[in-house]
């Protein structure tokens, strides 16, 4: 299914009714930040809609918002229609307006001749759950999914598709105790599965306390709801709709008066809190202080944080012709590039950063290898061509199809991404 009758600017895919909505451009002034605000407020009007019915997914973002309706069986009935309509009409008034062009889920998949012990091995230190057949996903869908499938030939070299990952220290230690590892590679974190396919397993750390900057002090609350993995982070679990949105329009307004908007997701089971990638530490002193304000916030509405939940992703490609493997990927999925150059980007911060790095081109046997990871992205099926188009225009090439309703696209070094639409 694209478009949806009756609710401009929703797509369903991805077991869900999609849509994003651009916050209005802020004030011209030169001193005003973006703000979480109206993404807060467009909460509160879905808290009084919902009433006793599941409440949507909301990524608040300084540029915008992703709300998400779950679909049970897939096919969205009269309920969540009626739902995804009172939304838009909330988000109109906000002055808000809808754009499907943002609308994307980025996996990562497995191949693999072990798929039992491989795929046990992913979801364990990912933490995630099963959510079908060889499929496994971030209980708070925020991370990407992992599927896995059948290695159909022997691919025995090292991928040029790599993932790190960032959980709390404790998790990470508790992993590579089950698993019997020491972890190896030139930052002393990577360990492998059974097939050989690596990950970068990072414990994450706690924010710095000792800051000098008298405005930063936080001994009365302190900041142990937070954690550092890649970006500075917290999760607090709600009970209801209406706390989580009383949270929500708590950390819009902490976040406004700082200048800095931090990424704020909503799951009917709890808020996640998120710097985005390292962005904390560009005035570490200045959000250390906004961390102990939201913690003391939180916990002035009753809420005690869960860390254990929280983790990091991202991923890796290796590439010789690095400046044609950027063109691609920024082009295909719409990423930027950060100001030092080595990382991409989703602007709207909804999908996982790209770390690119320079690979050598004697290594041939590697280079021609198939790779044993690959990316799916999942956008709407309107969608498809346009993407497929792109991908063309910056030097990529269409595979034929592996799996049926499924298009694929490699870019200039062969690394692929299949587009899905459901």
């Amino acid at each position: 299914m694209a478009e949806l009758d009756g609710v401009d600017g929703w797509r369903a895919f991805d077991g869900g009714l999609s849509a994003w909505f651009d916050a209005p451009s802020p004030s011209p002034s030169p001193s005003r930040s973006p703000s979480l605000g109206v993404g807060a407020a467009l909460v509160a009007r879905v808290v009084e809609l919902v009433g006793g019915r599941e409440f949507p997914d909301f990524d608040l973002r300084a540029g915008g918002v992703r709300v998400r309706i779950g679909v049970p069986g897939g096919e969205p009935g009269q309920a969540e229609m009626t739902l995804a309509g009172g939304i838009s009409a909330a988000a109109q008034e906000l002055g808000m307006v809808a754009d499907p062009a943002g609308l994307q889920v980025l996996r990562v998949a497995v191949s693999s001749g072990e798929l039992a012990s491989v795929a046990s091995f992913w979801s364990t230190a990912f933490a995630y759950e099963p959510v079908g057949d060889l499929r496994f996903e971030d209980p708070l869908r925020r991370d990407p999914a992992i599927s896995f499938y059948r290695l159909d030939e022997p691919r025995p070299l090292r991928n040029r598709i790599h993932v790190d990952v960032s959980r709390p220290s404790e998790a990470v230690e508790a992993f590579r105790a089950a698993v019997g590892q020491e972890p190896f590679g030139p930052w002393g974190v990577a360990l492998a599965d059974p097939d050989g396919n690596e990950i970068d397993l990072v414990p994450g750390g706690e924010l710095p306390t000792e800051i000098s900057d008298a405005r930063a002090r936080t001994d009365e609350v302190g900041t142990a709801d937070w954690r550092v993995l890649f970006g500075a982070m917290t999760f607090y679990p709600t009970t209801s709709p209406a706390q989580a949105g009383r949270l929500a329009t708590a950390v819009a307004a902490l976040t406004d008066e700082a200048g800095r908007p931090l990424l704020v997701d909503l799951r009917p089971d709890g808020v996640t809190i998120d710097s985005g990638k390292d962005q904390w530490e560009e005035d570490t002193a200045g959000f250390v202080t906004l961390a102990a304000r939201i913690q003391s916030a939180a916990r002035e509405l009753g809420l005690s944080a869960d860390p254990a939940r929280l983790r990091f992703v991202q991923f890796g490609i290796d590439a010789v012709d690095v400046a044609a493997v950027k063109d691609f990927w920024t082009t295909v999925l719409g990423y930027q590039e950060t100001p030092r150059g080595y990382d991409l980007y989703d602007p709207r911060r909804l999908n996982p950063t790209f770390i690119l790095q320079e690979m050598d081109a004697a290594e041939s046997e590697r280079r021609r290898q198939r790779n044993r990871t690959h990316f799916e992205l999942l956008v709407p099926a309107d969608l498809v061509e346009s993407r497929l188009a792109t991908a063309v225009a910056a030097c990529g090439t269409i595979l034929p199809a592996d799996r049926p309703g499924t298009r694929t696209a490699a870019d200039p070094e062969g690394n692929e991404l299949t587009l899905i639409t459901s």
